[in-house]
């Protein structure tokens, strides 16, 4: 084959190549080289090997905060000793447990009602009602043997999530079974279960929230708001049960039992922690804060979780510790989809040494069986035979055949819910009573403006977790790519967070300025992609001349938790003392530093502009750092007590796809901060942005609606007194039109 020359474009020489015959072949294809613009990517942690994972920060950085609380507290085990030792910190356990949990209500009358009673082979039924406070009723049912001669141990049985709790029928085997082994068993309905409902609705015959689980986050959530556990109602209850106990002829207050599986043993783990009159204590597959459950399977619900719980130092162990050396068995599956048996093992180990200090290491045990999460056979018999041992019972600790009773035999009231037999106070309705006193309170301190919003500005970073920015590393950008787009540019940049994680912005900038101009940094609850296309909400603000910071706060976004459940992120918060708010917010004081330091920014000129429940992060975030100038909130939460104050709320739940009566929502506590109004709420904090410009649009209501103009008066009647007491009451606008949200941003950057 022959190549000859000829003259390509350019005059370069190129060659073409002539075949056997002398025919010339075609010339080479054409490439096109044109630019072709590639579909944008506006993931910032797209193709990083660091950044790989960023559903996983927001857990990783409240753990690694966990983690050092759990470091401090093995230093203080490794200390001791002997007996003395472990005597010195239960009786400091023991004053922790009632600083986070308590107080406890004054113990009033029980009034205990019998509703029925019935005979069965061995055994009698009574149908009980106690009042644990003075108009909240309690149901349960107790079991107690023929043929009682003198006084016989009690066994406490308490309830894990069943929703028709005791009458299920592993809990009626194990009661019966019990009884017929010489034991009197009490059984009580826990809140949101059983004839407890909480918020029962008729017309589906079951929470209008939810079945158990969801409801006690639901109401644990109010709780939290109002600084109080949920966990003190259900440990309450229990106390005033044993209270009933021991107040019976037939019940020997020496040989008092607790035990209880799943969430049940969760309660029977604080109650013989908390009550000195339980000799022997099983609780089962049970779930609170531990080192290995929040590195695996994640925090529980409510009631699972103690307020600033490692704040003090309480873990899972020292439940179990606090009362060596009473006997005392764990029992665990080792397939459990809920809990991690490393956690049982941990604490079974450190136990051990406490028991052995006191010369009783056979007073501790842990039973395990290769299953899932349930009460096997090989278990039911370790609880048989632990209570009988202990409680010097005599005879076959084997399981025998039991009846089981219907629903209806163990109905205790006359409509089968407290709520529409006998009425009564619910945790909501006494936690509103609380959470009165509480704002009471803070109406009081509202009188001195001045001194109040002094106080809440040290408050609110104490209650909520905020941590200061201190260092310079907001201005460590790392660019992960940059767009050109008709008349801007769309950069891919992150910064530090206050953690090991970064913060994902997308920094969007006008062409051809002869100046530096003003910055709005913009919150989506969707995530900064929400409204980053052409044509979106940022490309109209960044034609009207600004520069517009759109990031990622920590568990939004591209960073949106994808590696627990909702609840576990929230509810981990508020074991460390830290909400996901003040996290947010601290990203948001960082970001505002960053457009600070920006070349083509006007740093006397930046704002913010947040929706929905990005709104509540960026209040905070306002309030402690005079950077931002100014603020526009749109559908933000109107306060935390319209949340406390009312049943039923909107905020953190979300409908479940696919949900039917039993399960409709999840529940989670991102947007919440534990013990808030123990010290502020929303609308101080806007007080303390005075005399900044403040537009608030499309205000809502605790159920996500628009909120009423009686309660925007109501609520931001504080707010408005501090404007006025600056004499810029103008620089606070409300309105609930959406419409004027454009020229409500523009006002902001008005001169005032």
């Amino acid at each position: 084959m022959k190549f000859l020359p000829c003259i390509a474009l350019g005059g370069i020489i190129c060659l073409t190549s002539m075949g056997s015959q002398g025919q010339t072949k075609p010339p080479l294809r054409h490439v096109d080289l044109s630019v072709k613009r590639e579909q944008e990517n506006l993931n910032v942690f797209h193709d990083w090997v660091r950044y790989k994972n960023p559903g996983s920060f927001l857990i990783e950085h409240l753990n690694s905060q966990a983690a050092r609380f759990y470091e401090i507290r093995d230093a203080e085990i490794a200390k001791l000793r002997d007996k003395n030792d472990w005597l010195e910190r239960q009786s400091l356990i023991r004053k922790k447990l009632m600083d986070v949990v308590g107080p406890f209500p004054p113990k009033t009358p029980l009034n205990v009602k019998v509703t029925g009673t019935f005979k069965k082979q061995g055994y009698s039924v009574e149908k009980i009602i106690y009042e644990s406070m003075p108009g909240m009723y309690v149901t349960g049912c107790l079991f107690v043997p023929d043929g009682i001669k003198g006084k016989v141990p009690a066994v406490l049985n308490l309830i894990g999530h069943e929703q028709e709790s005791f009458r299920a029928e592993l809990d009626q085997v194990i009661n019966l079974n019990l009884v017929k082994k010489g034991m009197i068993v009490f059984t009580i309905d826990p809140p949101g279960q059983g004839e407890h409902v909480q918020n029962f609705d008729p017309s589906i015959k079951l929470s209008s929230i939810g079945y158990s689980v969801i409801e006690h986050c639901y109401f644990g959530n109010q709780c939290f708001l109002s600084g109080a556990s949920a966990a003190r109602y259900f440990i309450w209850d229990g106390i005033r049960a044993i209270d009933y106990l021991v107040s019976r002829k037939d019940v020997d207050a020496e040989r008092i039992g607790v035990t209880g599986f799943s969430g049940g043993g969760t309660v029977t783990s604080y109650l013989g922690a908390f009550d000195d009159r339980v000799k022997v204590a099983i609780p089962s597959s049970w779930s609170t804060v531990s080192r290995r459950q929040l590195e695996t399977k994640g925090a529980q619900d409510a009631e699972a979780e103690f307020l600033n719980g490692l704040v003090n130092g309480i873990t899972f162990e020292d439940l179990i510790e606090v009362r060596a050396p009473k006997p005392t068995m764990m029992t665990f599956t080792s397939q459990d989809e809920y809990l991690t048996l490393q956690a049982a093992y941990d604490a079974f180990e450190e136990a051990k040494s406490t028991y052995s200090a006191f010369g009783k290491i056979e007073n501790i045990q842990l039973v395990e069986d290769d299953f899932k999460h349930w009460l096997t056979p090989k278990i039911r018999l370790a609880i048989y035979s632990f209570f009988m041992k202990h409680f010097g019972v005599a005879g076959d600790p084997a399981e025998v055949d039991v009846e089981l009773l219907t629903p209806d035999e163990l109905k205790v009231t006359t409509t089968g819910q407290v709520s529409t037999s006998l009425g009564g106070k619910m945790i909501f309705d006494v936690n509103k009573e609380e959470t009165a006193l509480l704002m009471q309170s803070i109406r009081s301190s509202r009188k001195d403006i001045g001194n109040h919003i002094a106080t809440v500005l040290r408050k609110a970073k104490e209650v909520s977790g905020f941590v200061d920015v201190t260092d310079n590393s907001a201005t460590e950008v790392l660019v992960n790519g940059k767009y050109q787009r008709d008349g801007y540019t769309v950069a891919l940049h992150t910064i530090k967070g206050e953690g090991d994680y970064a913060i994902p912005i997308l920094l969007f900038v006008p062409d051809n300025r002869t100046q530096k101009s003003p910055a709005i940094i913009y919150l989506h609850p969707a995530g900064k992609i929400a409204e980053a296309s052409p044509g979106g909400e940022i490309e109209k603000l960044v034609r009207q001349g600004y520069v517009v910071a759109a990031p990622d706060p920590l568990g939004v976004g591209e960073t949106r938790n994808t590696a627990t459940r909702a609840l576990a992120t929230g509810y981990t918060g508020v074991l460390i003392g830290r909400s996901i708010v003040a996290i947010q917010a601290n990203d948001i004081v960082r970001v505002a530093r960053y457009l600070h330091e920006h070349s083509d920014v006007d740093e006397q000129r930046i704002g913010a502009v947040a929706r929905e429940e990005m709104c509540l992060p960026l209040i905070h975030a306002a309030a402690f750092e005079p950077i931002i100038s100014n603020v526009t909130l749109i559908g933000s939460l109107i306060s935390y007590r319209a949340v406390a104050m009312n049943r039923l709320y909107r905020v953190g739940v979300t409908r479940r796809e696919g949900g039917d009566n039993w399960h409709p929502y999840e529940v989670d506590f991102n947007w919440g901060i534990a013990g808030v109004l123990t010290a502020y709420d929303l609308p101080d904090l806007v007080a303390c942005l005075a005399p900044r410009k403040v537009a608030m649009f499309g205000i809502k209501d605790q159920m996500l609606e628009h909120a009423s103009e009686d309660l925007i008066n109501s609520e931001m009647e504080f707010p408005k007194a501090a404007y006025a007491a600056k004499d810029v009451s103008s620089n606070l606008r409300i309105s609930q039109s959406y419409e004027e949200i454009n020229s409500g941003i523009n006002w902001c950057f008005e001169p005032r």
